[in-house]
């Protein structure tokens, strides 16, 4: 796979930031695929993000949920030495990056054999959602009619 070197396009843009910054994230995501996801649509606003973390235990795994942005990060620790003859179960350590749309919030996580579901719900403020404005206007009694005489 080809990697894009974006510097150029830093030096003669203003206000693109987070444009680059998405495009730079979307090509170390592809590169990673560490550890494998689903990403649900439960309802119109209601979505659901899988991620397959078979051997690690919740307090292995910490969730953070920033502006736009919920990461999920998680670290093994190996307890005692053992000897594998085949390790096909990855314990490594992954930090995977979600970026959310407006107004996504995170609205709960569940640990369940060996999958991690993470709940995410769209809630738009009161302020940001359409309303229906009443037209004021002058009503019939305030209606006078101009006297036309007949041609």
């Amino acid at each position: 796979m080809r990697s894009y070197d974006f510097s150029p396009l830093w030096r003669s843009t203003v206000g693109f930031d987070r444009l680059f910054d998405l495009a730079e994230s979307a090509q170390r995501a592809s590169e990673d695929n560490y550890p494998p996801y689903n990403i649900e649509r439960l309802a119109d606003d209601r979505y659901q993000i899988s991620l397959a973390v078979a051997g690690f235990s919740p307090d292995e795994i910490s969730i953070t949920a920033e502006q736009n942005v919920v990461t999920i990060e998680g670290t093994k620790t190996e307890k005692a030495e053992r000897e594998f003859l085949y390790r096909g179960i990855s314990t490594r350590a992954f930090k995977r990056q979600f970026n959310l749309a407006d107004y996504v919030q995170v609205k709960d996580a569940s640990f369940d054999n060996g999958l991690l579901k993470i709940e995410l719900v769209r809630e738009i403020p009161e302020a940001m959602k359409p309303r229906r404005i009443a037209i004021k206007g002058a009503s019939k009694d305030h209606v006078h009619q101009i006297e036309a005489k007949a041609a």
